[in-house]
């Protein structure tokens, strides 16, 4: 079958990424390189390639007349570059969130349906061997669910001009929470119908309408519950900033992850999916309330870096394409997931407790 000529919009830590591996895949040529700075250079000297650079997206986009556009650059760019994409017949994969307003990703999915192409979004989580077992075996609890998780990132450096770029648009909550509501999301069959966050702007460094700590709580109809944390930032503790936990009616699944919780991991992109051991506990007890069953540790042998995940997610974007399969349901879930960020954000500057 011909090669997936793909255009590479973003060439940072996960353009780059993604990058490899089209560059590694025999089913891909990559027909273009695209950022703003320097990095599309350095991107090409990594890869020991010469793909085409470009500066403006439009401009590559008529140039290259690509099959497929990889969309890695800062949410505020993401329903513009992938309604682009959409309209001139290639398919799309491109960063979470989907955009950086909720109609905007109604508007990208409305595109995707138009032009009958394929749209994935790039939940990393959805394609980790651990984590999709921690949603299995969470699935197993009983209901209610309880759901404890946070990412507090302690960044510096070149991460911390990440950071705070990316708030130029959204508040982690968002950008990071999206992923972990989608987690809580695919563990319970039950309805979010309420949301309250809280936030904190701990620095003038980035814009006055956002903070770059904040807090959020989810209340599903089935009564489970769940909160995720995420702050950015030079003044961010790593103490516990590494928390994956789930607890209901029959026990706990917890996310063990002893190296990449260490001191210094906490803006490491490779330590974020890392999970190294699931903790199951069993709450059954006898008659005197001692537990009938010790604790089960899970160690699985298929523990992908990060650059593993980039590709399985590009396998999926293959398959995808190659198979023609129904993306509606991913498409609807990264929408709500979305939402519920949102509506996390709302509370934040609002002060109010939402109703979904």
């Amino acid at each position: 079958m011909d090669k997936i000529q793909i255009l590479v919009v973003g060439c940072g830590n996960m353009g780059a990424s993604h990058a490899k591996a089209y560059h590694d895949f025999e089913e891909f040529e990559i027909v273009g390189l695209v950022s703003r700075g320097n990095s599309k250079i350095a991107l090409n000297k990594k890869l020991n390639a010469n793909y085409p650079l470009f500066d403006d997206f439009e401009d590559a986009l008529r140039i290259t007349k690509p099959d497929a556009v990889c969309i890695s650059t800062y949410p505020d760019t993401h329903e513009r570059y992938a309604i682009q994409s959409l309209e001139v017949g290639a398919h799309v994969f491109i960063e979470k969130p989907l955009a950086h307003t909720v109609l905007g990703a109604q508007r990208v999915i409305n595109a995707a349906n138009r032009a009958n192409r394929k749209l994935v979004v790039g939940y990393i989580l959805r394609h980790h061997p651990s984590w999709i077992r921690f949603i299995t075996e969470g699935r197993k609890l009983g209901t209610p669910l309880v759901f404890r998780m946070n990412l507090n990132q302690q960044s510096h450096g070149y991460m911390w001009d990440v950071h705070r770029n990316l708030m130029e648009s959204l508040s982690p909550i968002v950008d990071c929470g999206v992923h972990y509501i989608d987690v809580m999301c695919q563990m319970t069959d039950a309805k979010p119908i309420q949301v309250s966050a809280i936030g904190a702007r701990l620095t003038n460094d980035i814009p006055t309408d956002n903070y770059n700590y904040g807090q959020l709580q989810i209340r599903f109809d089935d009564g489970s519950v769940g909160w995720y944390e995420a702050g950015w930032g030079p003044m961010v503790s790593e103490t516990a900033f590494f928390i994956k936990d789930v607890f209901g009616p029959k026990g706990s699944v917890s996310i063990v992850a002893n190296n990449a919780s260490k001191q210094g991991n906490s803006d490491s992109i490779t330590a974020h999916t890392q999970t190294e051991s699931i903790c199951i506990h069993h709450a059954a007890i006898n008659e005197k309330n001692e537990f009938l069953k010790t604790d089960e540790w899970i160690d699985l042998l298929d523990e992908p870096d990060h650059q593993e995940l980039c590709n399985r997610e590009q396998r999926f974007f293959l398959q995808a394409i190659k198979e023609d399969l129904d993306l509606s349901k991913s498409m609807e879930d990264a929408l709500n997931s979305l939402k519920i960020a949102f509506a996390c954000d709302e509370s934040v500057k609002s002060g109010e407790m939402i109703k979904l």
